[in-house]
């Protein structure tokens, strides 16, 4: 039985806090625009938008769906383009699935080397990408936790458990 480790609002409001001082202390990169990626990561994007005063969008990539997700990354390329600055947001960099995939789509879209980067809550050292910003590191080596962030507490545990068993290797 896998271990659920809760996430609380306090928690959140910690991690949120350190991802907006990095973002501060790195005057040489300083964000445009923040991207929450659909689902985990649209409630820390909508935090750390008003932690760090900085406007968002999102991008729903839930489903991995790179047809569905094309003409917003198509869009966001085209702004980096025109000179901004995207910082993907997510809640966790667990295999690296998810931030591969879109750094990919949106350098196939054209967005210039430099000009995107990703921030998440939670970033696993082993993971087969990398995040530029996370407010903690594990190592899925060692820590084998499902971790229950505040939006995801709502639903029944029925789900949730669902959720864990799609991935069983992250807590094996």
């Amino acid at each position: 039985m896998p271990i659920l480790t809760a996430v609380t609002h306090a928690d959140l409001i910690s991690d949120v806090r350190a991802l907006a001082a990095l973002i501060d202390r790195d005057a040489a990169w300083r964000p445009t625009l923040l991207v929450g990626v659909g689902r985990g990561g649209l409630v820390p994007a909508v935090y750390l938008s008003h932690a760090a005063g900085v406007p968002m969008e999102s991008v729903d990539y839930s489903g991995h769906d790179d047809a569905r997700v094309a003409p917003a990354i198509t869009r966001l390329a085209a702004l980096t383009r025109d000179g901004a600055r995207l910082l993907f947001v997510d809640d966790i960099n667990d295999s690296g699935r998810t931030i591969a995939q879109l750094r990919t789509l949106l350098e196939q879209a054209g967005a210039p080397r430099g000009a995107v980067r990703f921030a998440t809550l939670i970033d696993n050292r082993g993971s087969a990408a990398r995040v530029e910003w996370a407010a903690r590191t594990i190592d899925r080596a060692v820590t084998k936790d499902w971790f229950v962030f505040p939006w995801e507490a709502l639903a029944p545990a029925t789900s949730i458990a669902a959720d864990v068993a799609a991935v069983p290797e992250r807590t094996a």
